[in-house]
């Protein structure tokens, strides 16, 4: 079973009336609204310390609850670490916030099957992460051969219904780029499919029009968003949002990663609407995420309205800046805070 990340029964305001099940343009003089079931983020990366506590407000002001990522500097490597890591989150959450982490594993070659067990009855983690080692930021603890390695411990997390989130690609520097992960999925994932094909996983972030096909069993940017707005429950949200501070992304060697939760939502509307699929966006957000880890859709709702606003150059603080993605261009969609 494979889902793919990419970005909630969905209402229209149209002058004060609500229009369900189709898309209206907006006339002139004009406001248009979406509101929707409060979205869920199902990748992204909030690091620790000051750079949690700066980035944190803003995924928590715009998810209900978020997959976090565990590739912290040491790695999130077992289910105590996840625990203390929840904590850490839940104490720098601004005090009225209801967002609520959901904690994963960094796999490693010596991950055992009793650390999965573990994870399961802490309740407090809902997935494992699979960093190919050396692919990217704070992966050099990744795996270096799964099926050989970690066949055990896969074989627990079907027993156990724990998702493996899948970051696709190989880092043989033989392969091109562009290529690494059409590789990862002949080389790696239809392997491990036909070894175990119960196991859960979410193949993340796609890029070519080979892993939509993959994902469905169905002209690159063409065909992910042909497939995110199509209404299929194969896809769901996860922002990626990955924070660094300016000089670590602005410098010869710099640090992989976009920090786009301040305007993740506007972009996925705009997406949505230039596809004719508004009616489309709820499901993607807020339903196909929580049906597939077999958690409630959340009660509360959001409201998009369409009203353009200008993004941030940066946000400052006391360690320095984080540049957001779409730094003062102007978008079209913004959330009612």
């Amino acid at each position: 079973m494979i889902k793919t990340l990419y970005l909630p029964c969905y209402v229209l305001k149209f002058n004060s009336a609500k229009i369900e099940g189709h898309y209206l343009s907006k006339s002139k003089g004009t406001k248009m609204e979406l509101t929707l079931t409060q979205p869920d983020d199902w990748h992204l990366h909030l690091r620790d310390g000051s750079l949690l506590d700066a980035v944190l407000p803003h995924s928590a002001s715009h998810f209900g609850r978020a997959i976090v990522m565990p590739n912290l500097r040491p790695p999130v490597t077992t289910t105590s670490a996840a625990v203390a890591y929840r904590e850490s989150i839940t104490r720098a959450l601004p005090a009225s916030s209801n967002f609520t982490p959901l904690m994963t594993l960094y796999l490693t070659d010596s991950t055992k099957p009793d650390e999965i067990k573990l994870a399961r009855q802490s309740g407090a983690v809902f997935a494992v992460k699979l960093y190919p080692a050396g692919a990217t930021t704070n992966s050099q603890d990744g795996v270096t051969d799964l099926l050989g390695k970690c066949l055990p411990v896969l074989e627990e997390m079907v027993k156990q219904d724990i998702p493996l989130l899948v970051h696709g690609e190989v880092t043989d520097a033989a392969v091109d780029i562009f290529d690494r992960e059409k590789v990862f999925i002949e080389t790696v994932l239809q392997p491990l499919i036909h070894k175990l094909p119960q196991l859960k996983i979410v193949m993340e972030h796609i890029t070519t029009s080979d892993a939509v096909r993959f994902v469905e069993s169905s002209k690159e940017g063409q065909a992910i968003v042909a497939a995110v707005t199509s209404g299929s429950k194969k896809f769901f949200l996860g922002t990626d949002s990955a924070p660094h501070e300016k000089r670590r992304k602005e410098c010869p060697c710099g640090c992989a990663g976009i920090y786009n939760a301040p305007v993740a939502l506007s972009l996925y509307a705009k997406v949505f609407e230039e596809a004719g699929a508004l009616d489309k966006l709820e499901a993607f957000t807020s339903f196909n995420g929580p049906d597939f880890y077999g958690l409630p859709r959340n009660k509360s709702k959001i409201t998009l309205k369409k009203n353009p606003w200008v993004v941030p150059e940066s946000f400052s603080f006391a360690f320095g800046e984080i540049i957001p993605m779409f730094a003062g261009k102007t978008l079209e969609w913004q959330l009612l805070l």
